[in-house]
């Protein structure tokens, strides 16, 4: 689902907000995440899942598949999401 449709089906569920009011909502609720994993908390969102930060260790000897050539790999950080049980039941049902 697209940001517009996620606006779009806010607007219907609740026709007293405007759509700018429920872009700001889905802004600030997306920056609030953004700026939490930035400085390395989890957020938790109760019955839907985590986000958290997982370090990728730094590769020596990692290979261009295309060229077959050595390279390194400096360390970094990915986000990860772990489903909560509720909704991996509700998903597999």
């Amino acid at each position: 689902m697209s940001r517009p449709k996620i606006i779009k089906n806010l607007k219907q569920k609740n026709s007293e907000l405007s759509q700018y009011d429920i872009e700001g909502v889905i802004d600030t609720f997306c920056k609030d995440i953004e700026k939490a994993l930035k400085e390395g908390r989890k957020v938790e969102l109760r019955g839907f899942g985590n986000f958290f930060i997982k370090k990728i260790k730094e590769k020596y000897s990692a290979r261009n598949p295309k060229t077959g050539e050595l390279i390194y790999v400096p360390e970094k950080n990915k986000v990860r999401f772990k489903a909560s049980k509720k909704l991996k039941k509700l998903i597999n049902e």
